[in-house]
């Protein structure tokens, strides 16, 4: 597999990871779940190929769906949940005057969990990767002026906390 390739495959990977942790995040955050339980019930049963619960699909074909990053799934989700009131504050500070964290739609709020972790986190990500993965999880499930909502939450928490890169994105 040629460098690029694998460049491609591991974000790909960590793509899917992102969605997959903004899903259990929600989960987690509306039945109050154990993190490890809900870790386990994705990667074992919702992820898994070859059981019949993910369909079958030529390796070729665009629908078929990525395998999501163990590793980085699992440093997500025990990363935002274990850092949730932190994040949370980093949110609350990026929002309008007249939003708080509480009254954001808790799919959104997630979302902004996981990006604002990155950020914080991830020195070595891009910010404009960062950013860009977090509109596409956002796109996957609004259509409206919630992803207008991450990207200027977003951009604010990166120039607040990306001091290497001006938070350029």
């Amino acid at each position: 597999m040629s460098d690029a390739a694998e460049k491609g495959t591991t974000g790909n990977r960590r793509s899917a990871a992102r969605l997959v942790a903004v899903q259990a995040l929600y989960e987690m955050d509306m039945v109050s779940a154990d993190v490890d339980a809900v870790l386990e019930q994705f990667l074992q049963k919702r992820w898994r190929r070859g059981d019949g619960d993910l369909p079958e699909t030529d390796e070729d074909d665009d629908t078929a769906l990525t395998e999501p990053d163990h590793e980085w799934l699992g440093d997500l989700v025990r990363g935002v949940s274990s850092g949730r009131d932190e994040l949370d504050g980093l949110i609350g500070a990026a929002l309008s005057d007249d939003w708080t964290v509480d009254r954001l739609e808790a799919l959104l709020r997630v979302i902004l969990r996981a990006g604002a972790y990155e950020l914080k986190n991830k020195p070595n990500i891009p910010t404009a990767v960062i950013i860009s993965e977090y509109l596409d999880v956002a796109h996957a499930f609004f259509e409206g002026g919630e992803t207008r909502m991450v990207n200027g939450v977003l951009d604010h928490l990166a120039r607040d906390l990306r001091t290497e890169d001006g938070g350029q994105r």
